[in-house]
C-alpha cells in the first residue's frame, strides 16, 4: 500500500538524506529555522518562490516535493556509458531486491 506523503515528510526525509539541521537548511534558502520546521510539520506551506528553492537545493521537481510524483530523478548527465550501466544495474538489483522483500510481507 502506497502511504501519501507530504511537502513537509518529503522535505524531512529529504534534509537527513543529506544529514543537514533545520538551521543549515534555512541558512541555504535564506529563511529562519521556523519556517523550516513549520514546513516540515506541515503547519505552514512554503510560496511558490522558497519551493522552487527547496526543490532546487535538493535536485527534485516540484511536482515530487507536493507528492504529485512518486520517484526522484537522478541527475546522471555527467556519467559515462559505462559508469550509467552500473547505476542501471544496481537500480534493477535493488527493485528485485525490494520486490522480494514485499512480496515476502503479503
Amino acid at each position: 500500500m502506497y502511504m501519501i506523503e507530504t511537502l513537509g515528510s518529503r522535505l524531512r526525509q529529504l534534509r537527513k538524506s543529506k544529514h543537514c539541521k533545520q538551521e543549515q537548511i534555512a541558512q541555504l534558502l535564506n529563511l529562519n529555522k521556523g519556517a523550516i520546521s513549520y514546513y516540515e510539520n506541515n503547519v505552514r506551506q512554503p510560496s511558490y518562490a522558497t519551493l522552487i528553492r527547496i526543490a532546487t537545493l535538493f535536485n527534485v521537481s516540484t511536482d515530487y516535493l507536493l507528492g504529485c510524483q512518486r520517484d526522484i530523478v537522478l541527475d546522471v548527465s555527467g556519467l559515462n556509458d559505462d559508469d550509467l550501466n552500473l547505476v542501471r544495474n544496481l537500480v534493477e538489483s535493488l527493485t528485485k531486491k525490494n520486490k522480494q522483500i514485499e512480496g515476502n510481507r503479503i
